[in-house]
Parts: structure tokens; C-alpha cells; sequence
């Protein structure tokens, strides 16, 4: 090998690295040993094949080198894949260079023990590690297991012959190029095995696919894929996590008393001389290759296309509801993984709630998407029809990550099969009790939520009664008819509990979550953002669609804009109302407005921070319920909600009613007009009522609004249609 060129070489692929749009995470670095390695790696694409070597090196500061088939060798690929450190499979001193080299540490090896790329994933059979390919089947390779087997037994030879025998040991040294045997002393052989998994696996035309339909004419289907697949992730952007797992020490396999008896025989050994212990040794690579195979495939970094995939293989019917799909594939994702022993992709670490309220990072749209165009599915109105065929049938080799790229995926789960058992269970659960079950969860959770928050943000003389922020359910008549009701700012679930058993009263369900910050003291609500906010809603609406047919959101003041922002989002809601909504921050009343704010720049500005302004006081209508100190840092995330909904307003089209008191001294009037004009709804009523307050859902007259409310509810839902 040359190190210069490889050095050189390595220069070039670190400028690939960087040219891609590939996010690389690198995770269990810690797990590399000192020592002698074998990196065993899981083999998908030619990705790995280029960028892993680089990535090693860089984390261990030594030359790494890796098989390569010998069928890659030729013209200048070939000559590029020996600078980068590739060896061929059919070199005549493969094995002894291998041994030779980790003997030394002069470097690492990287072999993939599938032999060759394993594109459509399948790696299972009969609960036996199988390789799937073009040319049919086999097992796994245990060549890796056999080359690091052997380096240690000549490390142990050649180290007892220095002592017992120093002419043998001088032969061998000489045979194996080492310049001393020193070099040997305090290392050992480590097999790492390494995990890479890429999402999302896509294949689409790209800049390199065009360019090679027009320079070079009848592409074979190898080629094809290969430039569709791994040019697309490398141009168009895919998470590829590379997982080290736990190092295996080899010398636990030379343990065996006819392989001691071999190591300190007297007589001469030349590296291909058929030992006594032959035998012996090749089973102990063969429960060393089951050993690195189960560790390889165990470290898979399960991402939401595992889920969506395998929930829609588990599925029991071919007939398949949309949100039932959905709910499963979300129940799956807030499984304790971590129990099942499953390394989840980073988008599996927060909260879940987009796949089964409004698809905001477009998960399920992605992968409707990828079914649609393989044709493993057919949608008919709201539902799909699964093509069962093509989970069942062959693939073609070559093919199947263009043509059956959801199989593969589904394929890739396989050997976690604790994961897949319960997927499997997932699937079979009927969807009206799977949808209560995370409707109570859901519930259960805020209420906890609510305690903790009490618990560890009350204030004497700030926080109100513990009912007062307790968020309020309650259950309604057979029709399933849910609302709901989103609370002010400074406020708590307590501002609307009229309205809740007014409506609850006439057989509706009813929902009034609690907004984070909110219902505590001022000081926790001084550490929310408005997400947090959208995030409370959008739980409730889980809640709520979970045990309801028909859902209803509505609002007052800020909350009034919480429900307008779910209303532009979420899809198949019977319709929104907003009380007193405000438009812009300059909507509300003097004790909103951001003076405190331009204040707090100035004297951040002059490095003054001692005289900045966390709360002002703040003078409610209802002190039983709202804080007496507003957090700075609200106004803030309440100018940055009414940002977020005035944008959104003519994404709405669902049925509204707005609600304004024409003599409102918190809310301006013409906020609300604002509001109604900006509504692309056909179905919209703006009315106004006389009130000299801003709390119209409170105190007298309020059963006004509350009725105006109700008729609205009824009017919109199958109830009166």
C-alpha cells in the first residue's frame, strides 16, 4: 500500500465529504479500542465504501484499509480504490497483508461480512442471517472473523516463540515483514462491528442520473440504481448515522485447547500450513460471525419510514384508514424503544404529536408519497389498498431500491425482532380502542404535567387555587360532538369553565388544556415560548379527536389565536370560534404594549442589565384567576403568536364564528373585523355585543355568548345537518 497516495487520495474524499449534502452522525466513537481492528460493516451502497474510511481515520488517526470486490478493479476506479486504501478480494496476498498489518497496527480494516451490497435489505431467513442476491443466496462471510482470528493466534505464537524459540521467531517475523517483535507487546485484536443507516432512502433523477442517460446510451439496471439511489442521498441530502458498537476481543476464541496446543507448538508453522486446530477454528469465526452479525443489525437506527413501513406490512387488512394508519404508526413511535433495546433517529426523540394532528415536518406526506409512486399502495377516498404483492413477491436485485423501496425499508427491521413483535401487536389492535387508549394517555399526561408544573413554580401571594389551572374535561352525550377551548394569556383553563359545563350541559365533549407557563406563577410562564403553547393545543386536539366523531376548536383573546393557528393546520376540524381575538400585539391595551421591551434593549445595548425589567405589573379583571405580573419575555412570545396567526388566517376555510364586545378595553374591536376579513372561510359570522369588559364568557349576560357558541357548534356538526 502507498501511503502517500493514500494520504493524497484521502484529501479527495474528505472534498467529497464535504460537497455532499450527507449528514453524518457519528455515534459510540468511545467504543473504539486501542489495538488492532476489524471495523465488520453492514453494506447498503458505495457510499460507506468511500466516505467510511476517511470518517475512521479521522477518529483514529490511523491508516484505514478494506476490501473491495475484485470486479471493482478496473481502469481508473480501480486505480483510485487501491490510493484510497481498498484491497482486492483476489489478491494472492490478501490475507497476509491483512495479518501482517494489524499484526504491526500499521492499519485498520474495514470488511463487509455480507460480501457484496445488500440492496434490498433482506439479511433474515428462517431466523438465520441469509444474503439475498442477484445470483441467489448464501450466508454471511466469515472471513473477517478468520483474519482477525488468525492475527491474534500469530500475535500469541510469535510472542511465546521470542521467548521459547527466538529462531522461529526471527523466521516468522522476517515471513510477516515486522522490523521488531516489540511492536507486538500490549496490543491485541478487536473485532468493532459498525451499523450505517441512511434516511430517507429515495430514488429520483437527479443532476447525475440526466447526465449519464445523455453521455452513455443502454445504462445497465445495476447502474441505474446505483446513480438514481446514492446520487440522489448524496445530492439531495440523507441522515446517514454510523453506529460503533461494543469491540469484540478476539483472543476469547483461542481459548480452545487443541488452538493453545497449536499456538505453542515447537515445530515450524508457515502461514498456510493446515493445522490440528483448522477445525476448531473455523467454528469459533463462525459463532464470532453470528456474534457481529446479531451486533451489526441490532444497532439499525430506526427512523419514522421503519415505522410508517412496517405498521403498513403489519396491517391485517388491505383496506387500510388513513388516521388508523396513523395512530399506529404514532403509538409505535412513542414506544419505550430504548426498553426494546433500539437506537432511534434524533426526529424520534421529541414529541410525536405531527403524525396524528397536522403532519408539520411532512413524515406522512413523504412516505404517502414513496407509496403512491412505487405503487405498493392505491388510495381510494381516505383510504389505502395495500398491494400486498409487493411485500411478498421477488425483487429484483437491481431494482429494488427503485421499484420496491418500501420493502426494503420494512426489511431493514427484521433482525430487531423485539421492535417488530411489537409493531405486530400495534397493528392488530382495533383502531376505536387504540385511539381512546392515546386519547387517556394523552390526558393523564397533562394532568401530571399540571402537578409537576404546580408543584415546582408555585409562588405564595402569585399562584392561584390548583383547580383554577387544572386542566378541565368533560365527557359529553353518544353523538361524540367534541369542543375544544383554549384559555387567554396570564390566564388558566378556569377563564372558561362556564362556557365548558354550559356546553358540556347540552351533551357535548369538552376539553380546556392548560397552556405551559400558565395556571402556576408568572415565573414559569416567564420560560415558555408560544410553541410551547401550540403544543398545548395541539395535544387537546389529540384528546379530543381521539374520543370525538366531529371536533370543534375555539378561543378567547390569545386563545382565540391558538385556535385560529390549529384551524389553519389541522385538517377535517368542523369548525373554529374565536372570542376577542387580537391581530397584532398593538391590538391589546396599554399593559400589552412593548415599551418595557424597547427599554430592555437599550440597556442591554449599554451592558446595563441590572436595570432591565423581567415582569410588569399587570391589573386583570378576574385576580382569582389571571397573574398579577406579566413575564417581559411573554409580550415577546404573544408579538411572535400574533405574527404566526396573522400569516395563517387565509389558510383557513373551515366554517368560524368571530366574537367581539364592541366596548372591549383590553382587545381594540377593530382587531376582530381584522381577523373576519382575513378568513377565506365561505361559512364565517363576525358578531358583536355590547359589553363594557373584555371577559365576555364570564359574569352576567355571558349565557349571551355562550348560547351564540352552542347554536354555532350545532350548526356546523352532523348534529343539525
Amino acid at each position: 500500500m502507498n501511503s502517500f497516495a493514500y494520504r493524497t487520495t484521502g484529501l479527495a474524499i474528505k472534498t467529497l465529504s464535504g460537497l455532499s449534502r450527507a449528514n453524518i452522525q457519528i455515534h459510540g466513537s468511545e467504543n473504539i479500542p486501542e489495538g488492532s481492528i476489524v471495523f465488520v460493516v453492514n453494506h447498503f451502497t458505495r457510499i460507506e465504501t468511500l466516505l467510511l474510511p476517511y470518517h475512521i481515520h479521522h477518529l483514529t488517526q490511523h491508516q484505514v484499509w478494506s476490501l473491495a470486490d475484485a470486479g471493482l478493479f478496473v481502469g481508473a476506479f480501480g486505480a483510485f480504490l487501491e490510493q484510497v486504501g481498498a484491497l482486492s478480494t483476489q489478491n494472492p496476498d490478501r490475507d497476509r497483508l491483512i495479518v501482517k498489518t494489524l499484526l504491526t497496527g500499521e492499519a485498520h480494516w474495514i470488511i463487509f461480512p455480507e460480501g457484496r451490497m445488500v440492496k434490498n435489505k433482506k439479511i433474515l431467513e428462517n431466523g438465520r442471517f441469509m444474503v439475498s442476491y442477484a445470483g441467489g443466496k448464501h450466508p454471511p462471510h466469515t472471513g473477517a472473523a478468520t483474519l482477525a482470528i488468525r492475527t491474534e493466534f500469530y500475535r500469541q505464537r510469535l510472542l511465546h516463540l521470542w521467548k521459547e524459540m527466538p529462531e522461529e521467531a526471527e523466521r516468522l517475523q522476517h515471513r510477516f515483514q515486522i522490523e521488531s517483535l516489540e511492536i507486538l507487546s500490549g496490543r491485541s485484536t478487536h473485532i468493532v462491528p459498525v451499523n450505517i443507516t441512511y434516511y430517507p432512502i429515495r430514488a429520483r433523477e437527479n443532476v447525475l442520473s440526466q447526465l449519464a442517460s445523455i453521455l452513455v446510451e443502454d445504462i445497465p439496471d445495476r447502474a441505474i440504481d446505483e446513480i438514481m439511489t446514492e446520487g440522489t442521498m448524496l445530492l439531495s441530502g440523507v441522515d446517514m448515522d454510523i453506529r460503533f458498537g461494543k469491540p469484540i476481543p478476539v483472543v476469547s476464541h483461542l481459548r480452545h485447547r487443541t488452538i493453545r496446543a497449536d499456538i505453542t507448538r515447537k515445530s515450524r508453522i508457515d502461514f498456510n500450513d493446515a493445522l490440528s486446530s483448522l477445525p476448531r477454528m473455523r467454528k469459533e469465526a463462525l459463532l464470532l460471525m453470528r456474534r457481529y452479525m446479531t451486533d451489526i443489525y441490532r444497532m439499525t437506527t430506526v427512523n419514522h419510514d421503519h415505522l410508517f413501513a412496517v405498521v403498513f406490512k403489519k396491517m391485517p387488512l388491505n383496506r387500510i384508514d388513513e388516521m388508523a394508519f396513523r395512530r399506529k404508526v404514532y403509538a409505535a413511535a412513542v414506544m419505550d424503544l430504548e426498553r426494546l433495546g433500539v437506537f432511534c433517529h434524533d426526529s424520534l426523540r421529541t414529541d410525536q404529536l405531527h403524525l396524528i394532528v397536522d403532519d408539520r415536518y411532512g413524515k406522512y406526506r413523504d412516505f404517502e408519497r414513496l407509496a403512491l409512486q412505487t405503487r405498493i399502495a392505491a388510495r381510494e377516498g381516505s383510504d389505502w389498498v395495500r398491494n400486498n404483492a409487493k411485500f411478498d413477491g421477488l425483487f429484483h436485485f437491481d431494482r429494488a431500491r427503485m421499484e420496491n423501496p418500501v420493502a426494503v425499508i420494512a426489511n431493514e427491521v427484521e433482525p430487531l425482532q423485539a421492535l417488530e413483535r411489537a409493531i405486530r401487536h400495534l397493528a392488530w389492535i382495533p383502531d376505536f380502542w387504540l385511539r381512546r387508549r392515546i386519547a387517556w394517555k394523552l390526558l393523564r399526561q397533562d394532568l401530571k404535567c399540571f402537578d409537576d408544573d404546580y408543584a415546582a413554580y408555585h409562588r405564595d401571594g402569585q399562584s392561584r387555587a390548583k383547580r383554577v389551572g387544572r386542566p378541565y374535561f368533560l365527557r359529553g352525550g353518544r353523538d361524540r360532538i367534541g369542543v375544544v377551548l383554549v384559555h387567554g394569556y396570564m390566564a388558566a383553563p378556569y377563564e372558561l369553565k362556564d362556557l365548558a359545563d354550559y356546553l358540556g350541559a347540552r351533551g357535548l365533549w369538552v376539553y380546556v388544556p392548560r397552556l405551559r407557563g400558565h395556571g402556576t406563577s408568572p415565573e414559569d410562564l416567564a420560560l415558555r415560548t408560544h410553541n410551547d403553547w401550540i403544543d398545548s393545543v395541539n395535544r387537546a386536539y389529540a384528546v379530543i379527536s381521539g374520543t370525538c366523531k366531529e371536533v370543534v376548536v375555539g378561543g378567547f383573546s390569545t386563545g382565540a389565536g391558538l385556535a385560529l393557528e390549529l384551524a389553519a393546520r389541522v385538517k377535517g376540524l368542523s369548525g373554529v370560534f374565536a372570542v376577542a381575538p387580537p391581530l397584532r400585539l398593538q391590538d391589546f391595551s396599554a399593559r400589552f404594549a412593548p415599551a418595557v421591551d424597547t427599554w430592555n434593549r437599550l440597556m442591554e445595548r449599554v451592558r446595563w442589565r441590572g436595570a432591565m425589567l423581567e415582569f410588569v405589573a399587570n391589573e386583570p379583571e378576574n385576580p382569582h384567576i389571571n397573574y398579577t405580573r406579566n413575564p417581559v419575555s411573554g409580550i415577546h412570545e404573544l408579538e411572535r403568536l400574533m405574527d404566526a396567526v396573522a400569516e395563517v388566517l387565509p389558510s383557513i376555510h373551515v366554517p368560524a364564528l368571530v366574537i367581539q364586545s364592541d366596548r372591549d378595553p383590553v382587545v381594540q374591536p377593530g382587531g376582530a373585523r381584522k381577523v373576519f376579513d382575513r378568513l377565506e372561510s365561505e361559512n364565517k359570522s363576525l358578531l358583536f355585543v355590547n359589553f363594557q369588559r373584555h371577559g365576555i364568557l364570564l359574569g352576567e349576560e355571558a349565557h349571551t355568548v355562550h348560547q351564540a357558541i352552542h347554536h354555532f357548534i350545532r350548526r356546523v356538526t352532523r348534529s343539525e345537518r
